[in-house]
C-alpha cells in the first residue's frame, strides 16, 4: 500500500494566505490603520506603515498612543486567533469554502490591556511581534513588543488578557 501523497507546498500556502485574510477581514479596524500581516509559517509580524493620520502630536512629530495601542492589540488579537487556526489549516480541515463563508472566524475578546510606552514612536513604520504565553480554553495572555528601525529598540510593549470563543459555538 502507498504512502498518501503529501499535499503541493503552493497549495498549503495558498490555503495558510485565505485564512489569515479572512482573520484580517474579521476586524474592520485593521483596514483603518492600515495595518498588514507579514507571515513566516506560523510566525507573524505586524507591520503599521506610516501614515499623517497617525500622528498625534506634529510638533515633535510622533506617533499617536491610541494608535500605537491599537496596533499593539490588533498584533495580540490576530496572534490568537493565528494560532487558534494554525491546526485546522495545516491538516487541510479548513477548505477554502469554509475560510470564503468565515464561519469559522472567531475572535478572542480583550478582557484588559496594558501598555508601556518606552519611548514616542517615530514618523515611520512600526512592527510588532505577540508571543502567547498562556492559552486555554476560556481565557489567553500575551505579550506584545513593537519596534520601528531596530528590533532590539522597542517604543512599546503591551500585555493581554482575552476571553477566548467557544469552540462550540
Amino acid at each position: 500500500m502507498a504512502a498518501k501523497r503529501p499535499e503541493p507546498v503552493q497549495v498549503i500556502k495558498q490555503r495558510r494566505d485565505a485564512a489569515l485574510a479572512a482573520l484580517l477581514a474579521s476586524i474592520p479596524y485593521i483596514q483603518f490603520l492600515g495595518i498588514e500581516f507579514d507571515r513566516r509559517g506560523d510566525e507573524l509580524t505586524a507591520v503599521m506603515p506610516y501614515h499623517e493620520k497617525l500622528v498625534g502630536n506634529p510638533m515633535l512629530p510622533a506617533l499617536h498612543g491610541g494608535a500605537t495601542a491599537a496596533f499593539l492589540e490588533v498584533a495580540a488579537v490576530i496572534e490568537l486567533g493565528w494560532a487558534g487556526l494554525w491546526k485546522s489549516v495545516e491538516t487541510g480541515a479548513l477548505t477554502p469554502d469554509a475560510i470564503a463563508q468565515g464561519d469559522l472566524i472567531k475572535i478572542p475578546k480583550t478582557i484588559d490591556f496594558s501598555v508601556d510606552y518606552l519611548r514616542s514612536g517615530l514618523p515611520r513604520d512600526a512592527y510588532a511581534r505577540a508571543r502567547v504565553n498562556r492559552s486555554g480554553r476560556r481565557y489567553a495572555s500575551v505579550y506584545v513588543e513593537a519596534w520601528q528601525d531596530n528590533r532590539s529598540r522597542i517604543f512599546a510593549q503591551a500585555t493581554g488578557h482575552f476571553l477566548m470563543p467557544d469552540s462550540d459555538s
